[in-house]
């Protein structure tokens, strides 16, 4: 019988969670006083953002694991009940082992859902346990049938600091009989759900799942901000209808990290709206950084943008991207009516295996919600930057083709070997309505891309209005530094990474020498080194020549403004 939350004290097991979070921040930064500080690119990995006051279990609201009785009940019986405890410290939902058959729920703020290594969440077969919820207003109607569209197994809308994690936890969305469903004509008549949406949230973070056999899409963030998404396994038949991994739609502050998908559509899009409902919405994504993926998808891309981009897309790094049996490498699809813009886009470090495309782009992907859209509204491409990319049996090296009297431009490819099939196309570059440069490409680019194999490549650098939040943010993480001799201080800081600071750690570098990641074995000796100087700092605090690069930026912040 269930008789209340249960008050979690500080743990040693959470006390080394939150003791991880701040070693692994820590050792992103590159500070050595009295040196100019560097914001680095290091990789960032913790297993919680918060630890929360309350928490309960499944079974403790009649949840049964057997995998046939409906807990969806049970689940939303349970999140009510801890959502009164969001001003207080937030709560946790534990879902033990087992497997747990359940429709759709919804999340509340300050909470983490935690599946154990053996817990399965099974998504219902019957219809009635999927919500019908109104369209996306940046897509203005249907994406497969006419009319809403079945609310998400894991839906939250308004929400912040939430947490879906595991140790390995799996998401089965029993995506089956929802296939067959949409290639039955006349069946669906609502679009299909997906496995993971948040709406309007803000501090969102996914991680150590595994997510398999999803209905449509599996990850979407939309209308939101500051989202992590961490180790996350991704599984779909390579023939399963728009099976996306991830989709970041309309958001600001993203991560993309470590993680591996299969897939029967793309493996990462980005989206902003279609045609003139997201242009009058006008959300663009922003911001967004991807790392560390491995992809496989027959059917499309590693990499998409768009087509559905009206809001824009802006801002968006990529790196260490990995693939095999994949169609495209990198796809950028729109079209005239889109309006828009995709710029500002740098993606290196690329090895791929058995491709169709190395790069695929196009302005004239048709599709459109209805006969509404503006025919004047054209898309801006540009400024988009390939580099360092090595591919094997590949059939065709690019197709790149823009819109006539709107051509795509500031197409910048370098350092990219290509090795074709035994099949491959005579014409390995195919451009059309592009413009750009190219240097040290293998086959050599179309004449549209420039040789400049004497000139150097322009770099990846910040714009520069981003200079003061990059600042601010490596103050932040400085502070961090004095946290561990200060209880007080940490456990403000603590309350601090649950509103989102945590994404001051993957800041990347903006000169242009690369550097490479440092070894995990070398950050335990620079945070051993770290902790003796944060000690001898915390015996010495009146020492000014002792205090801390942040200490001495917050102090003259603070001189500043007793001066004024």
């Amino acid at each position: 019988m269930w008789s209340g939350p249960r008050t979690v004290p500080t743990t040693k097991v959470f006390e080394m969670l939150i003791v991880l979070a701040i070693v692994l921040a820590l050792v992103s930064t590159n500070e050595v006083e009295g040196q100019k500080a560097k914001i680095s690119t290091t990789v960032t990995e913790y297993l919680a953002v918060s630890c929360r006051s309350h928490s309960a279990s499944l079974t403790d609201f009649g949840g049964v694991g057997d995998g046939t009785t409906p807990n969806t009940k049970s689940f939303r019986a349970a999140i009510n009940y801890l959502s009164k405890f969001s001003s207080d410290g937030g709560s946790l939902l534990y879902v033990p082992p087992g497997k747990w058959l359940t429709g759709s729920f919804n999340l509340t703020s300050h909470f983490t859902l935690f599946l154990h290594k053996d817990a399965v969440l099974l998504g219902s077969q019957d219809e009635n346990e999927w919500p019908v919820i109104e369209t996306l207003p940046s897509y203005g109607a249907r994406r497969n049938t006419q009319g809403g569209r079945f609310s998400s197994l894991i839906f939250g809308t308004n929400l912040t600091d939430i947490i879906i994690i595991g140790n390995n936890g799996t998401i089965d969305g029993q995506g089956e009989l929802w296939w067959k469903k949409f290639h039955s004509s006349g069946v669906l008549k609502y679009t299909r759900p997906y496995l993971i949406e948040l709406m309007y949230s803000e501090n969102v973070q996914i991680s150590h799942l595994t997510l398999v056999n999803s209905p449509s899409w599996n990850i979407h963030p939309v209308y939101s901000s500051n989202i992590i998404i961490q180790d996350v396994t991704i599984l779909a038949p390579i023939n399963s209808p728009n099976t996306d991994g991830i989709d970041i739609d309309s958001c600001t502050n993203a991560r993309i990290e470590n993680c591996y998908i299969v897939s029967g559509d793309d493996c990462v899009t980005l989206k902003s709206g279609w045609d003139q409902y997201g242009i009058a919405f006008g959300m663009p994504t922003k911001h967004v950084i991807i790392r560390h993926l491995t992809c496989t998808s027959p059917q499309q891309a590693v990499i998409t943008f768009g087509s559905e981009m009206s809001g824009g897309i802006q801002d968006v790094r990529a790196e260490d991207l990995v693939a095999k049996n994949t169609k495209s490498g990198v796809r950028i699809k729109t079209s005239i009516g889109r309006g828009g813009f995709v710029k500002d886009i740098f993606i290196r470090r690329m090895t791929l295996k058995t491709m169709r495309h190395v790069f695929l782009m196009t302005g004239n992907y048709t599709t459109h919600p209805d006969n509404g859209y503006d025919h004047k509204a054209l898309p801006l491409v540009q400024n988009i930057n390939f580099r360092d990319v090595v591919a094997e049996n590949v059939r065709m090296a690019a197709q790149l083709d823009g819109i006539s009297g709107d051509p795509f431009s500031g197409i910048c490819i370098s350092n990219v070997t290509i090795g074709l099939a035994k099949n491959a196309e005579k014409l390995q570059w195919s451009c059309t309505d592009v413009s750009g440069i190219s240097s040290g490409v293998v086959p050599k680019t179309c004449e549209l891309l420039h040789d400049q194999a004497h000139e150097e490549v322009p770099p990846d650098v910040s714009p520069s209005d981003r200079v003061e939040e990059y600042t601010r943010r490596f103050i932040q993480v400085q502070e961090a530094y004095e946290t561990l001799s200060n209880p007080q201080r940490r456990v403000m800081y603590d309350r601090d990474m649950a509103k989102g600071l945590h994404l001051t750690f993957f800041a990347r570098r903006r000169y242009q020498n690369d550097e490479g990641m440092e070894e995990k074995s070398e950050w335990k000796t620079r945070w051993q080194i770290q902790l003796s100087e944060l000690k001898r700092r915390s015996m010495n605090k009146d020492v000014r020549g002792n205090m801390s690069w942040g200490a001495r930026m917050r102090r003259r912040r603070d001189d500043l403004s007793n001066e004024l």
